[in-house]
């Protein structure tokens, strides 16, 4: 894998780059959609790519490890064979989920003892066996073993577990220096700051991070309930430290402005389950603002979901259509509200990268957000 910085804005720190990978060129800032057990929620491959215009998307270890698992996968020939998907794919270690979906967890310098969360049978987490999960997944970008901490939690707490995640990267860093990819192509290795929201942590894991000079690296633990400066600030210190010339990846983040908040703070990659997640209950993203497209005030509003997109899918469905497939439980609901929201998203980082290369980003995400943020 390699990162191209082709611009940075001269008032931001905000950075237009490209990802080279062995299935395909990333430009950034870009969003990823997750698909958490290698599909994204109601949306096709197809659609992913016509409609939404992903160029990576996400799956998770945790879940594929646990179903259909890495047997299956092997078989394939990889994520990529198993589910169609020919682009670029990212598999986080399954870290966060261990710790918020397991059940019955106990941490060791080891790993992690488990219980599946769908039969209760035990499992050990390690460093190197999350590796070795990864590497039979065949995701281009694999996440090192991490533990992330909740918010609020102790100051001596978050010291602890980002100390173990520090020993833990170095594990990782070994073992996949001690393998190769099972399937003729490279991975990239990223690992992940953390430290909650305190910034002698922040700083002390950011530079221990950068230090392991992987190919990209990522900052965790934010988004997870702090006020929305504080993870601000904790993100533009990580960038401070983090190196400038490779790619800095914010996971789980977050709402569209929060990504244009990030996106001037120096960060080029993004995942959240928000698009797909809020599409399915009716929250929809626009150009103008947020819908809400249960509210009767849709009910005879016969105009296109969004005239603003580029995307087949927004401009030809109405709102009207749209809120009846909700009222009735139609599947194809969910479908189209997930499809125009991910449309969104992309959309979104793409003029994001526009004017980051035309050097007037700060000003037109100060004139964007309040629009973005708007209840129409």
């Amino acid at each position: 894998m390699t990162f191209d910085l082709i611009k940075t804005d001269g008032h931001s720190s905000a950075r237009a780059g490209t990802i080279t990978t062995d299935h395909g060129v990333i430009e950034t800032p870009i969003f990823m959609p997750v698909g958490t057990v290698g599909s994204v929620k109601a949306v096709t491959q197809q659609q992913l790519k016509e409609h939404v215009g992903a160029k990576i998307i996400l799956g998770n270890t945790y879940h594929l490890y646990l179903r259909p698992g890495t047997k299956i996968l092997e078989e394939a020939g990889g994520l990529h064979k198993f589910n169609g998907w020919d682009r670029p794919i990212l598999t986080d270690s399954g870290g966060y989920q261990v710790f918020s979906l397991a059940a019955n967890r106990k941490i060791k310098e080891e790993g992690v003892v488990f219980q599946s969360h769908i039969d209760g049978s035990r499992h050990l987490f390690t460093p190197e066996n999350v590796i070795d999960t990864q590497r039979s997944i065949g995701a281009d970008i694999i996440m090192a073993f991490d533990e992330c901490p909740p918010y609020p939690c102790e100051y001596t707490y978050a010291q602890k577990s980002m100390e173990l995640t520090h020993r833990w990267l170095a594990r990782c860093v070994q073992h996949m220096t001690d393998t190769e990819p099972k399937y003729g192509y490279g991975q990239s290795l990223f690992p992940i700051v953390q430290g909650s929201v305190f910034k002698d942590l922040r700083e002390a894991s950011s530079q221990f991070v950068a230090s392991m000079e992987c190919d990209g690296n990522a900052i965790g633990g934010l988004s997870v309930g702090e006020p929305e400066e504080m993870m601000y600030e904790m993100c533009a210190l990580c960038c401070e430290n983090l190196h400038a010339d490779k790619p800095r990846y914010l996971m789980g983040v977050g709402t569209p402005w929060n990504i244009l908040e990030n996106i001037a703070l120096g960060i080029d990659m993004f995942d959240c389950v928000m698009p797909t997640r809020n599409g399915r209950n009716g929250m929809l993203f626009t150009t103008k603002g947020v819908i809400n497209i249960k509210n009767k005030k849709w009910e005879n509003d016969f105009s296109v979901i969004d005239d603003g997109l580029e995307c087949e899918t927004s401009q030809f469905y109405t709102k009207a259509y749209l809120r009846h497939l909700f009222i009735a439980g139609e599947f194809l609901g969910l479908t189209i509200a997930s499809i125009h929201n991910l449309a969104f998203y992309l959309h979104l980082v793409k003029q994001a990268r526009l004017h980051i290369i035309n050097g007037d980003y700060k000003s037109w995400k100060s004139e964007m957000i309040p629009v973005l943020k708007q209840r129409l």
